[in-house]
């Protein structure tokens, strides 16, 4: 029997040109009243492995940070609705910005288009908006994955996954688009703080189809931990989509790791030295160390996951994409483990081995 199997061919990503992390741990560190607590976030935020966060919110009139004088968070915290009219504007830019990474023809012949994104709302929706001014056939069908948070990306590739299994002529077009900085609270307190420090914007783009190029998909996995649905929430109020983010996070992480089903299910019957290269959602420097450390990685398993970290933030389900980028552009990198996790708690992921 010919099994089909669905290739991760080309993947393209794109992040805006603002840096606005430097910026921000200048505000949170202004609104802690103890000396104490905020030289402990000053020291949390120089070891949490981010240099950078990008964010498509504009500088402001004077040409500082979108919490300076004139810029979007100056003053009174813009309504959701506000924010929800600036993610209907810049999303489908920055999505199609990373599509135009991607080989045009590929992408004009496209068949299927899922979007993923847990950052925003707007109907018609953001696949439909992306389909049109992409110029695709009325009869593409599109799927729009919402509010699954950093492991939607393989929720998308999974359904991909299975759409060219069943369609062998099937050519899906995968978009990750997720803005979190539109989501900034008015806090004080060191635990959202340390939560919003994580978060920027970036979109990625996947072309996946039966041809035999780039990565195969194989075995999908997805499990919740136990007692664990509030460690990571979104809240939506009337001022943005509040995060919540427990500092338990990662030692539960890290302990679920350690159990022998969760670790044969995410393995499978593959032995630890089979598995040469892992795609790890850069969900912080913490989750990362948990992850390491659960599966008994070596101290470069990461490696790629921790740059993405270093050079972008968390950008919710988008970072799985910008991770595995970077392995399909490594030779070295011949058969993986990708693995994400959000809110659930949720851990899902999936086999790959490249192609030839």
């Amino acid at each position: 029997m010919n099994i089909i199997a669905a290739h991760i061919e080309a993947i393209a990503t794109a992040v805006p040109d603002h840096d606005v992390h430097h910026a921000f741990i200048d505000w949170a560190e202004g609104r802690i009243g103890d000396p104490r607590e905020r030289s402990l976030f000053r020291r949390m935020a120089d070891r949490s492995g981010i240099r950078h966060r990008w964010s498509i919110l504009p500088a402001a009139s004077e040409g500082g940070s979108p919490i300076a004088p004139g810029g979007f968070y100056h003053g009174a915290l813009p309504s959701t609705g506000a924010r929800m009219a600036l993610y209907a504007e810049a999303a489908p830019k920055l999505a199609l910005q990373a599509i135009a990474g991607l080989d045009a023809a590929a992408v004009r012949h496209v068949t299927h288009l899922v979007v993923a994104s847990c950052t925003g709302f707007v109907a018609p929706g953001i696949d439909q908006i992306i389909a049109r001014q992409l110029g695709l056939s009325s009869q593409v069908e599109r799927t729009l994955v919402g509010f699954m948070g950093c492991y939607a990306a393989v929720s998308a590739l999974r359904l991909a996954h299975h759409i060219v299994r069943s369609e062998p002529e099937a050519r899906v077009l995968v978009v990750t688009i997720e803005l979190s900085t539109l989501h900034l609270q008015n806090e004080d307190r060191i635990e959202p703080l340390l939560a919003m420090l994580q978060f920027g914007d970036g979109a990625a783009a996947a072309l996946v189809t039966a041809e035999p190029y780039g990565f195969a998909i194989s075995r999908p996995f997805a499990t919740t931990l136990e007692d664990s649905a509030g460690l990571i929430r979104w809240t939506i109020g009337d001022q943005g989509f509040a995060m919540q983010l427990s500092g338990e996070v990662p030692g539960r992480i890290a302990e679920a790791l350690r159990d022998a089903d969760l670790r044969q299910s995410i393995m499978g019957p593959a032995a630890p030295d089979e598995i040469d290269c892992w795609a790890v959602h850069a969900g912080g420097r913490s989750v990362l160390d948990a992850v390491q450390s659960g599966l008994t990685l070596a101290p470069h398993a990461l490696g790629q996951s921790r740059d993405v970290l270093a050079r972008y933030g968390n950008m919710s389900s988008s970072t799985l994409l910008f991770v595995l980028a970077q392995l399909l552009a490594a030779p070295e990198c011949r058969q993986g483990v990708a693995l994400a996790f959000g809110p659930g708690l949720a851990a899902e992921g999936f086999h790959f081995r490249r192609a030839g």
